[in-house]
Parts: C-alpha cells; structure tokens; sequence
C-alpha cells in the first residue's frame, strides 16, 4: 500500500515522500497517529507543500535540539549491578534507566524508545545512541561496573591503559601550566 507521510517517521522516511507500506502498519499505527495518509492523486499534489513544511519544522527542532546534542554528545554514565564471575549481569541495564539518567543529568525529558540499543547485559563499556531528532543522533558512553566495586574495574586492560595513559597527559600539562606561571613570577636581578 502506497502511503504519503506528513510527518517524518523514524526508519521509514521524511514528510512529503510516499512509501509502500503494509497495510497493518498503516491502518494501526501511521494513520490514527497522524503520521501518514493514502497516497492519492490529490494527496500526492500536496506532497511539495508538505515537504517544506517538514523541512521548516525540521529545521527549527535541530535548532532547537542542537545544544543538547552537543552537551550529551561523549557523555559519560555509569551504572552498577550484580554481576556473575563471567561478567554477565543478573538483569540489565534497560533503556528505561538510562534514559532516567540521561533525563536528571540534563533537566530535559528523554523516553526509552528513544535509547536505541538493546538491554546492557554485560559488565564494560558500551556506546549507545541517543536519538533526539531524525537527524541529532549523539553517542554517549555507559560503564556498566560490578556492584560494591569502581567503574574503572569494568574497563578491559586496553582501555585502562588508554585513562592512565590520559590522566597522565593531563597531570603533565596541568604541571607545565605551574611551571610557567612560577618562571613569571619571580622577579628579575641583574
């Protein structure tokens, strides 16, 4: 079934293009939300107009979205649970938490479905994908750590390597910064 979608739909497409779709889709879920209607002769004369008007919205909302991306974007959570000797957790870490977390840390509302990873079943760090708009996806950075132990135990031997490796290049720079501030303040004598 050939549909016109008004809106843009995730997976699916931007507002203004027509798609074939099946008919359950349409009729369950794209028509009663109001997201796309049969593409008809009429319907498809309207399809430029709408395509502007996508864009416009579009627009706006990844003005609008695009601070947030850029503060979340490398943000790092951690999370700790009971895990087995393996490294497997005793339940998981849903989508449902961690957009609970993403939500406190930033003051903003973030839902589940918008978390596009599966449950974190495992003990280590994991990239997920926060999906703001069709177009703002940020990556943020999860450790998920046994419970009662620090989130650096999660980290493999090559990625705590990689923090020494940078704290270290950090407490030498912040040093350098110390050493120049202190040649500047001691007085000349000739």
């Amino acid at each position: 079934m050939k549909i016109l979608l008004l809106e843009d739909v995730y997976k699916l497409g931007r507002a203004g293009e027509v798609r074939k779709v099946a008919p359950g889709y349409y009729r369950n879920y794209l028509m009663p939300q109001g997201l796309a209607i049969l593409a008809t002769p009429g319907a498809i004369k309207q399809a430029g107009r709408i395509q502007k008007q996508g864009e416009v919205k579009r627009t706006r909302l990844n003005n609008e979205m695009g601070g947030v991306a850029e503060q979340l974007e490398g943000m790092l959570f951690t999370f700790a649970a009971r895990a087995s000797q393996a490294g497997r957790l005793y339940g998981s870490v849903s989508t449902h938490m961690l957009a609970e977390a993403i939500s406190e840390k930033l003051g903003i509302t973030i839902e589940s479905k918008q978390i596009e990873t599966q449950p974190l079943r495992m003990l280590g760090t994991h990239k997920v994908s926060v999906r703001l708009t069709v177009d703002l996806i940020p990556v943020i950075n999860v450790i998920v750590h046994r419970e009662g132990e620090t989130p650096q135990s999660a980290l493999t031997e090559e990625e705590q390597e990689a923090s020494k490796a940078a704290k270290a290049l950090e407490e030498l720079e912040s040093e350098e910064t110390v050493e120049v501030a202190e040649a500047d303040e001691e007085p000349e004598t000739e």
